[in-house]
């Protein structure tokens, strides 16, 4: 028998959000806000075929920063860019063993984290949730 490794679904929240037009400029944190209570890991698990609820961790930069976190997602507000947090979240996430689904479709941004050994999947994945 193996042992399952435990998967950490790190989100690009500004991707994510800005994916779906519905007037999310007007107030940032009240989209991240939706955002971050529409994403269900049990429903991440189901849709990724995972053996496990994954950790989810939403990296949320700029003006839409200062959402709390919930039970089910952590929130990271990136100091900076949030690519860069992202990217840093994935290695300290791979560096303890864990496997990494990143949800973005930021082109650049997905060749960073598959460089470090992410898998990278697009918004739909948590916007479907």
């Amino acid at each position: 028998m193996t042992d399952a490794v435990r998967v950490t679904v790190v989100v690009d929240a500004a991707n994510c959000v800005g994916s779906v037009p519905d007037g999310w400029w007007r107030d940032r944190v009240a989209a991240t806000r939706r955002l971050r209570d529409s994403i269900s890991p049990a429903a991440l698990r189901q849709t990724l075929h995972l053996d496990e609820v994954p950790h989810v961790v939403l990296v949320v930069e700029g003006r839409a920063r200062g959402v709390d976190s919930c039970e089910s997602v952590q929130v990271v507000d990136a100091p900076g860019v949030g690519d860069d947090s992202i990217v840093e979240v994935t290695e300290q996430s791979v560096a303890q063993g864990d496997g990494v689904v990143v949800v973005t479709a930021d082109r650049g941004l997905r060749s960073r984290v598959t460089g470090v050994g992410a898998r990278v999947v697009g918004p739909r994945v948590v916007r479907s949730t």
